[in-house]
């Protein structure tokens, strides 16, 4: 009886654990929904193509900059084409460099690291940036990539783009538990799975060569206690003030890779 009893008791526990990984399953699904609601689409799919050379008084042959990755990247939230981290990038290397910069952003709104490798394949084949930036990894977050598979496209496009010359920044996968507009317990969920990826991004990046800047670490902070100002109207993506925070936050670590001997050849 004893046995027996144990062995109803343990399918007991197996069902009611069961049932609370269903539930609890169940719930963050209802609460994704209701932030998918929240934040919508007010911005649309397209950022602002600020594509151009920036600080053309300058002479000189331009410095070549490429931006890849997902909407941070792309700038989607700025409303004007100076104010896309691109642009702010671009205008901070020739402020600091005294040369122009060609601008030539890659980045695609909603793109998942597995989509990077359709942005190096779309460059022409004689283009060669001096830096490349990278950011991504919000939307492999949200859609559940396993985070090997994540850095693996991501440590592929660095030594994709080191092989056309091009000194490589990757700037890591923000902490998405700043995001307001999802409900707990799945904020917190995203914020812990986020900053899992942002660390594996930073290593993985490191040991294939490329620069690496914390977003988390160098931006977080001012995304969690300044919402209103840091996020653009869908309370999702980065503002004119966000992103210029996200450049000033990579410029450094872009002129350090400037200085590079890949760089300079």
């Amino acid at each position: 009886m004893g046995r027996r009893r144990a062995v109803v008791v343990s399918a007991g526990t197996v069902v009611v654990v069961g049932a609370a990984v269903a539930g609890f399953r169940s719930l963050l699904h209802r609460q994704a929904r209701i932030a998918r609601k929240r934040i919508g689409k007010p911005l649309g799919e397209d950022a602002m193509d600020a594509d151009r050379v920036w600080g053309r008084r300058h002479e000189g042959e331009p410095v070549e900059l490429a931006i890849f990755g997902d909407s941070i990247a792309a700038g989607l939230g700025a409303e004007r084409r100076k104010d896309t981290l691109g642009a702010r990038l671009a205008k901070g290397v020739a402020r600091q460099t005294h040369r122009a910069v060609r601008l030539h952003t890659a980045a695609v709104v909603g793109a998942e690291s597995s989509m990077l490798a359709a942005q190096v394949d779309g460059l022409p084949d004689d283009y060669r940036p001096h830096v490349a930036v990278v950011i991504v990894g919000g939307n492999d977050v949200t859609h559940r990539v396993p985070i090997p598979t994540a850095t693996g496209h991501l440590v592929a496009t660095v030594a994709r783009l080191r092989a056309r010359g091009a000194e490589v920044v990757v700037g890591t996968c923000p902490d998405l538990g700043a995001l307001r507009p999802v409900p707990q317990p799945l904020r917190t969920l995203g914020s812990r799975m986020s900053r899992q990826l942002a660390e594996a991004q930073a290593q993985a990046a490191a040991r294939a060569g490329a620069h690496v800047v914390s977003l988390r670490r160098a931006v977080g902070p001012f995304f969690v206690t300044q919402p209103d100002e840091m996020f653009s109207l869908d309370r999702f993506h980065p503002s004119a003030l966000g992103y210029r925070r996200t450049a000033e936050a990579l410029l450094p670590t872009v002129l350090a890779a400037l200085e590079s001997p890949t760089a300079q050849g």
